[in-house]
């Protein structure tokens, strides 16, 4: 086939635009397509980029080493000394994730792009991506509308997909054993977040700190989720909520309640006695806004002839924080470089491209496995369990392994010195030993991530078969 571009990049956000970038410079003639216009660039939905915000230190580095990209202000809105999860009493906090950044997300979409069109991608917006084109069972281009609304095709040796969870490319692929069509509703968290100008009060730290992003976990106000509080520049904050739809079906039935995501969000930001006289900061059209937030591993695998997925796309984010911007930084980083390796190659097989599955394991997928079973788990707890656990399970060092991916050496023995009190206590903690045995099981199995296509089948299984046997010893528990 004469394909008119070597590698077409659908979406402009995080992951899409670093894509195009670093396949342009490998000297692939590249397409980036985008649905918005260029001061919109990469925007989630019409409330705007919703997200968090945040991103630590080691993705903007990874970015800066791997891509030649190295951010500065204002897209660096507001550096932060680290992220601290607090319980639901607010007796107890962890600091989890080290030192970052809240960011300017509409300018760093626009700076993204910019570093795209400059390293040579050509950039088209107002083009609506509907779907893969599919010859002999690989991916060779896509189709979908223009900025007239008519209809296009564009042809490619490779396509890369950053088009987000919802991804019209991912959901039309032929049925396959590497790439999931859909997102199981259970590793959804539906999010919602305002940023505000507000009367900031740091008379106590465990509501609003400027200096450090705050974690709330509470099954009563964010029901199989937490709600967040992300410092950002001139008088604003990022403050919002993620649930989990079981649980909040759960927490609403047991308390005889009918809030939905949008009514706990006011009652969050309500809750917080420190957020004074918020008024929505509107600017770029982002001051309110609600999104869908992957918190399960990433794909099992990342490609399939002809295509490879980066970012939301393939359900990157973070299983415990949900924070999507740093896999994405990560993931675009290297995919399209990897992409371009496959074009000089005059390669797009999947066993060519499966190099990129092997890269994306190495730098930050091989932790991802792990952490999911720790979120089922905690979703496993109601508030007083929280409590209890975060002052008598885990010490703040062993959190913050956790948090990293790292397994700590939790055992038996450890009961006594913990002061268990009550049956359900004690059957917390029997849980928490199973969830870090399994943690560390999963860990061992991405360490053993498959070389080859030939061995992925086998290896997926296991994985899989562990996962069920998670969900089905931790149901949703919240009240």
């Amino acid at each position: 086939m004469d394909h008119q571009y070597d590698i077409i990049v659908a979406g402009s956000g995080i992951a899409g635009s670093l894509a195009a970038a670093g396949a342009a410079k490998g000297g692939a003639k590249v397409l980036l397509l985008d649905r918005n216009d260029y001061k919109q660039a990469g925007k989630k939905t019409n409330w705007g980029w919703v997200c968090g915000d945040a991103v630590a230190n080691t993705h903007v580095d990874f970015v800066a080493k791997e891509i030649g990209l190295r951010l500065t202000e204002p897209v660096l809105d507001v550096a932060v000394d680290g992220v601290q999860v607090l319980s639901p009493d607010l007796t107890r906090k962890f600091q989890f994730e080290g030192a970052g950044y809240s960011l300017d997300r509409p300018k760093l979409a626009k700076t993204l792009v910019d570093f795209a069109v400059k390293n040579g991608a050509d950039y088209k917006p107002h083009h609506e991506v509907e779907g893969p084109i599919i010859e002999n069972n690989a991916v060779v281009g896509v189709y979908g509308r223009d900025e007239k609304n008519e209809q296009f095709r564009a042809s490619a040796k490779i396509v890369i997909d950053a088009l987000g969870v919802a991804s019209t490319i991912r959901r039309k692929l032929p049925k396959n054993n590497y790439i999931e069509n859909m997102v199981s509703t259970d590793d959804i968290e539906s999010t919602g977040r305002y940023i505000y100008k507000f009367e900031a009060d740091t008379s106590d730290l465990n509501y609003y700190d400027p200096k450090n992003a705050l974690i709330h976990l509470n099954q009563q106000l964010a029901p199989g989720g937490y709600g967040w509080v992300f410092p950002k520049s001139k008088g604003r904050i990022n403050i919002g909520i993620g649930v989990e739809k079981k649980s909040l079906e759960i927490r609403n039935e047991r308390l005889n309640k009918k809030d939905t995501l949008h009514s706990l969000i006011d009652q969050y930001v309500q809750w917080n006695p420190h957020v004074k006289n918020p008024v929505i900061d509107d600017q770029d059209a982002n001051g309110k806004g609600y999104w869908s937030v992957t918190v399960r591993r990433q794909f099992d695998s990342l490609v399939y002839p002809g295509y490879m997925g980066a970012g939301d796309s393939m359900a990157m984010p973070n299983p415990i924080s949900a924070g999507g911007i740093g896999p994405a930084m990560s993931s675009g980083a290297i995919v399209g470089k990897i992409a371009a390796q496959a074009v000089a190659a005059n390669d797009a097989s999947l066993e060519f491209l499966w190099r990129y599955n092997l890269r994306f394991n190495e730098i930050y997928g091989n932790k991802t496995a792990g952490l999911e079973v720790f979120r089922i788990y905690l979703q496993s707890l109601n508030n007083d369990l929280i409590n209890y656990g975060m002052a008598k399970f885990l010490t703040e060092e062993e959190a913050v392994d956790i948090s990293y991916g790292r397994i700590p050496e939790i055992t038996i023995a450890s009961t006594f010195q913990k002061v268990l009190s009550g049956i359900s206590n004690i059957n917390a903690f029997k849980n928490l030993l199973f969830a870090v045995k399994r943690m560390k099981e999963m860990n061992a199995l991405y360490e053993r991530y498959p070389e080859t296509p030939a061995q992925f089948d086998a290896w997926k299984r296991e994985v899989n078969s562990k996962m069920h046997e998670v969900k089905e010893k931790f149901k949703p528990n919240p009240i």
